[in-house]
């Protein structure tokens, strides 16, 4: 039995590790958007149904040398694409598009590897039927799961900060040849069937539990029609996996976008599948459904309204430590339902590659509607609460007595409140747009004189304007004149008064560092989000109303700079590292050398590096000294009347005496006072050592 354990095992790993391993190799060219790990889901469960149709196809139409001849030549062919690294002639030349070459590269790179790995769930459980007759081998699918959830757990806090991104691709690549080996030898054992009476050793405990699932099954593949029943495994699979990347999106983007807070979504979502397949009655209907209930009130609830003292409850916004153990554990709640119903509709051994067809059919089309289709026809995350509602819906259909009435009493709640989230959410929003990047609000804030415009990504603030003319051209949120940027700005044209400045910018927000504009000055403003752009010219006047020369650059920044001539920037302010998405690309070695070509001498460069959850500033003070540049951290904490944020930002020059005159009356602060393990370069870098304590 161990190749065939050990291949099932080694390839729900790989196919796991994979995942984080090619996407952050990707993931700079792509302005390291949040969006590219979602089209980079898509692929994989697309490749996933993919490998489950080819195995459904070679299980019921081959013999068992064919299967063997023909999954050998294929294992042995995929053996050519390693190892696992992406082609720099992949790197996107515009903003066009980006979710299509995304899946495209994904294909050149991964896609024949991927594929044989995704055969192997079924494929192997397959010939593990064949080879030990009366086995329990769902319990192998449990087995897949739990290796999956080892590389998830595995990853951020210990394969990412030891190794460099070549490193994991070649010792991913080892590994896979490992899973070679090993799925070949299962393929010749599965050649022939075991002698008469050899049968799978099962754990203690699960053999009344395996002869009820086979009469159970048995009877459900006597009826009249399969069909219905690959339906219900389509459905039940496709809600499993829209509840997991819509509540992963809800907690990411409008709760709290704290990095690696994903990994807590995805694994419950695992943790379900294990317990369910796991064979030992972890779900129960009559305790599941009515937690369900209750549940689905509660997280539609949720979007709109928060706790408040013990028993009341007030509109707003959820807090952070309210709001991420009830989504977590809402969604572990649902998933075990949905699995659940799902392993009491699975079928014997007969119909398994079908079965894992339709949930991988199932999984994929959920992240095509997630991930595809609703940034396309949606201007606002709606995907969540319409999840909710329908499964409230379903739940009177599955249920029956008190149970029922209980389904019943949920749907017209969850109705109710999702009606009140819309409301919520459109009523103080001028204008909602949505694409690859996310979905961009403007919104109106304050009264009278204090009204402002603000233009928001989830619960991240990218920029506000006053409504009354008079103010609209104040500097407001992260760049008052005290802040870094502002001191940068102002330094430098006191040293040189009547010499024009050139400005860079990355990243557009509401165009705010605009308004310190001169005539006969230049704004050069990189943006990857044309929806940004659009925004910050229809519904904000900071760059139309600014006295310099404001040009505007769509698409990556590191990408565009790469491709310019010497810019001779004063000012290269680099703004991106507010949200969970740190575009770590941005900050790294080869960046900052990048950065220093286009700064004239003399110039600054400035890091807004504001972050709840991460301390950027030893990266930018370790990557300084290495160069030999002077770093000045500048806090700026304002009043807390202001209509400015607390803001943090760390000034990188090559020159002493620039850097004596940023500091001015302000405080200077110290480099910090602990030391990564390492500068970080395009080959290494880790969120996780810069994690807040």
């Amino acid at each position: 039995m161990t190749p065939f354990a050990g291949a099932i095992a080694c390839s729900a790993f790989l196919l796991f590790l994979v995942q984080p391993i090619i996407a952050k190799q990707i993931l700079p060219w792509f302005g390291g958007s949040a969006a590219v790990w979602t089209t980079c889901l898509v692929f994989f469960q697309t490749v996933l149904l993919a490998g489950y149709a080819y195995s459904d196809a070679l299980i019921r139409r081959a013999t068992p040398r064919v299967q063997f001849l023909v999954h050998g030549a294929l294992v042995l062919a995929s053996l050519a694409a390693l190892p696992i690294t992406a082609d720099a002639g992949w790197k996107p030349v515009n903003a066009d598009a980006p979710a299509l070459r995304i899946l495209l590269l994904l294909a050149a790179t991964i896609g024949l590897p991927f594929f044989v790995l995704a055969t192997t769930g079924p494929l192997v459980q397959a010939w593990f039927a064949r080879r030990f007759a009366g086995a329990q081998v769902y319990r192998l699918y449990a087995l897949s799961n739990l290796a999956s959830m080892a590389a998830l757990l595995a990853y951020p806090p210990l394969i990412e900060p030891l190794a460099s991104m070549r490193t994991q691709a070649l010792g991913w690549s080892v590994g896979y040849g490992v899973f070679a080996v090993l799925v070949l030898a299962t393929a010749w054992l599965a050649r022939v069937k075991a002698p008469a009476g050899v049968r799978a050793p099962c754990a203690p405990g699960t053999a009344g539990q395996e002869k009820a699932d086979s009469v159970a099954a048995a009877a459900r593949d006597a009826a009249p029609s399969l069909a219905s029943e690959q339906t219900v495994w389509f459905l039940l699979a496709a809600c499993g996996s829209v509840l997991l990347l819509t509540v992963s999106a809800h907690i990411t983007q409008n709760i709290a976008s704290v990095p690696f807070l994903w990994i807590l979504p995805l694994a419950v979502y695992l943790l379900s599948f294990i317990l369910c397949f796991d064979g030992s009655g972890w779900y129960r209907r009559g305790l599941f459904l009515p937690l369900s209930a209750l549940m689905l009130m509660a997280l539609t609830g949720g979007l709109s309204f928060r706790f408040g003292g013990t028993w009341f409850v007030e509109t707003g916004p959820m807090p952070v430590i309210q709001a991420v153990p009830l989504y977590v554990a809402g969604l572990f709640v649902l998933c075990m339902t949905v699995h659940g119903e799902l392993v009491e509709h699975k079928p014997t051994p007969l119909h398994l590659t079908r079965f894992y067809l339709m949930v991988s059919l199932g999984g994929a089309a959920g992240g095509f509607l997630v991930g595809i289709v609703a940034p396309l026809v949606l201007s606002w995350q709606a995907e969540l609460p319409a999840v909710l509602v329908a499964l409230a819906f379903a739940l009177g259909g599955i249920a029956s007595g008190w149970r029922r009435a209980l389904a019943l009493v949920a749907f017209a709640g969850c109705v109710a409140t999702a009606t009140l989230h819309w409301q919520a959410n459109h009523e103080s929003a001028v204008d909602m747009k949505r694409n690859f990047y996310g979905t961009l609000a403007v919104k109106a804030i304050g009264e009278n004189a204090d009204a402002r415009w603000r233009l928001a990504h989830g619960n991240t603030t990218h920029g506000e304007q006053f409504r009354a003319g008079e103010r609209a051209m104040e500097p407001t949120t992260y760049y008052g004149e005290e802040s870094g940027i502002g001191r940068a700005i102002f330094t430098l044209r006191a040293l040189d008064a009547e010499a024009p400045q050139r400005v860079g910018i990355v990243g557009l927000g509401a165009g705010t560092i605009a308004t310190y504009g001169r005539a006969d000055d230049t704004y050069r403003i990189y943006e990857i989000n044309p929806q940004v752009l659009e925004l910050a010219r229809t519904r904000f006047s900071f760059l139309a109303r600014s006295q310099a020369s404001v040009q505007t650059v769509l698409g990556d920044a590191r990408l565009a700079l790469e491709r310019e001539a010497a810019q001779r920037f004063d000012v290269l302010a680099i703004d991106a590292f507010s949200s969970d998405s740190i575009p770590v690309h941005l900050m790294t070695r080869e960046a900052l050398a990048l950065y220093a070509h286009h700064v004239r001498p003399g110039g600054v460069i400035a890091f807004h590096v504001s972050n709840r959850y991460l301390d950027l500033a030893p990266v930018l003070f370790q990557l300084a000294e290495e160069i030999g540049w002077d770093a000045l951290r500048i806090e700026h904490r304002p009043a807390a009347s202001s209509h400015l944020y607390p803001s943090t930002w760390v000034l990188l020059s090559a020159e002493r005496a620039v850097r004596a005159s940023l500091r001015g009356d302000g405080p200077d602060f110290a480099p910090p006072p602990r030391r990564l393990p390492q500068p970080w370069t395009d080959d290494y870098n880790n969120l996780f050592e810069v994690l807040k304590k």
